[in-house]
């Protein structure tokens, strides 16, 4: 119910606020800067024309009315190479998004982020929890989607011999579980994958065991959480997806981990990159009000526990996204250590550079060894303007990153226009990622079948065929440096 409040009331907001933003706007004449930052788009937007993906249903620099329009309904940014060639050929949900036309609610890119965000959503589907103790003594929670005939059955474990893929899901950093999470659950469930949503620690009713907190971009609580589900089903492909602010942990575990994270593809939506410069900034203020007021209502349950360990007074007296995070991390309580580079939550120290040099998302990711595919729009209200928000350099230089840009879809909306006879379309951009789960592993697949058949070629042929072998079939299989029977007692682990 509390839920249904606050969504009615951010809707008020918007309906009292949007008409006048378009009636009273300002109408004169551009300055030089602002010409420059127009005509700056317009390049960035030619840019990403050129990469247009051509589709059936929608041609490519039309808007959703069909009339002519600037920008793609979507271009799939990367560096040429097979795997990007297998992409264009095999996804067809990559083609597919019908743009809203401009009359329809769906085409506002703030009603989209609101309505995937903040919408109540009846789930037909339930959750089991695990809850894993950590190597100190923190527990984060496993949730694992089940559909709701088994809900009866809610202590029957999946067996461990099942091959059905895995498909962790890292929600956003604030801890709440949205519509659009709820919804990629229940379609990944449709198609054979076994949903297990990633808490941190003390988000969504997570019991809080340490004063330690997870930093933005720390992924060591991950990275046991991803160990244990192997250990768990070890006979499964790992997939995993990451939503908004969630991305960043997700892009860290991969960069630190790099070939031995166990994940086979990862994708991310409506992912922010330049992390820092988004807290500094903050984006639109509606969209920072809810997420400040959330965070604030989330902490308060441990105010007390905290209290020695983070200045609790500034923390809840904050006004920006920037001071909470730096009163949590960059400066210690009064009974905290002053040099405690776990940070946390307690204990944290140090300056507002050198936390994000520990903590951008980004800061390792030369050595990401997985194909990631990352679905932006470009009217995000969240992330902020393409332009300087978008690292394109990125995805036109690194073979392991795939940017799927669309001209709408708001922040994690990407509502599609329903077919005729339809109520609704569902989320484009779910399709579109178990799409690109799917083709990625049938090219590796397909690959590996053709390296198998030259081995074998090379062994019955003669030596000169072996001489004209490469040292990729001898490549070493990267070992992980940790011994997961060593580090845990699973039996410790807490399980409702």
């Amino acid at each position: 119910m509390l839920e249904w409040f606050g969504a009615v009331f951010i809707l008020l907001i918007v309906a009292a606020i949007w008409p006048a933003s378009k009636y009273f706007g300002i109408s004169s004449q551009p300055s030089s800067g602002v010409q420059g930052l127009v005509n700056a788009r317009r390049e960035w937007r030619e840019k990403v024309l050129e990469r247009c993906i051509p589709g059936r249903d929608v041609g490519a620099g039309q808007s959703g009315d069909g009339s002519p329009g600037e920008s793609p309904s979507v271009a799939l940014i990367c560096k040429p190479s097979a795997l990007a060639n297998y992409l264009l050929k095999h996804c067809v949900t990559f083609c597919k998004l019908r743009p809203c036309p401009t009359w329809n609610w769906r085409a506002s890119p703030l009603l989209q982020s609101i309505f995937g965000m903040c919408w109540p959503y009846d789930c037909p589907i339930h959750f089991v929890r695990d809850h894993l103790q950590l190597s100190d003594d923190g527990i984060v929670a496993l949730d694992w989607a089940v559909a709701a005939s088994a809900s009866i059955h809610k202590r029957r474990r999946t067996s461990s011999n099942s091959t059905s893929p895995i498909l962790l899901i890292v929600p956003n950093s604030f801890g709440k579980i949205t519509r659009n999470v709820l919804k990629l659950c229940e379609v990944a469930l449709a198609h054979g994958y076994l949903p297990v949503v990633f808490n941190r620690r003390g988000q969504n009713a997570t019991p809080l065991s340490t004063v330690k907190l997870q930093q933005f971009g720390d992924p060591a609580d991950l990275r046991e959480a991803v160990r244990y589900i192997r250990y768990r089903q070890p006979a499964g492909r790992l997939y995993a997806v990451s939503e908004s602010t969630g991305s960043g942990l997700l892009l860290s575990y991969l960069g630190e981990c790099g070939s031995s994270s166990y994940v086979t593809a990862a994708a991310c939506l409506s992912p922010v990159f330049r992390c820092q410069s988004w807290f500094e900034s903050g984006p639109a203020w509606p969209f920072h009000w809810a997420l400040l007021l959330y965070q604030k209502m989330w902490l308060s349950r441990y105010r007390t526990v905290l209290g020695d360990t983070v200045q609790t007074d500034a923390l809840f007296s904050s006004s920006s996204l920037r001071t909470m995070e730096e009163v949590l991390f960059c400066r210690p309580g009064p009974k905290a250590a002053p040099l405690d580079s776990g940070g946390g939550g307690g204990g944290g120290g140090g300056s507002w550079d050198a936390y994000w040099e520990r903590n951008d998302p980004l800061r390792d990711v030369d050595e990401v060894a997985i194909p990631v595919l990352c679905v932006c729009s470009q009217d995000d209200p969240v992330r902020g303007e393409p332009e300087s928000s978008l690292p394109l350099e990125l995805f036109e230089s690194n073979p392991h990153f795939f940017l799927l840009l669309t001209a709408q879809g708001g922040h994690c909306g990407f509502s599609s226009a329903p077919l005729e006879g339809a109520a609704d379309a569902g989320v484009w951009s779910h399709q579109a990622l178990l799409d690109f789960l799917r083709a990625t592993s049938d090219f590796f697949a397909a690959e590996e079948r053709a390296k198998h058949a030259a081995r074998r070629r090379g062994l019955s042929g003669s030596g000169k065929a072996l001489r004209h072998r490469t040292v990729s079939t001898c490549k070493k299989v990267p070992v992980c440096s940790h011994n997961i029977h060593a580090i845990y007692s699973w039996q410790r682990s807490y399980t409702r």
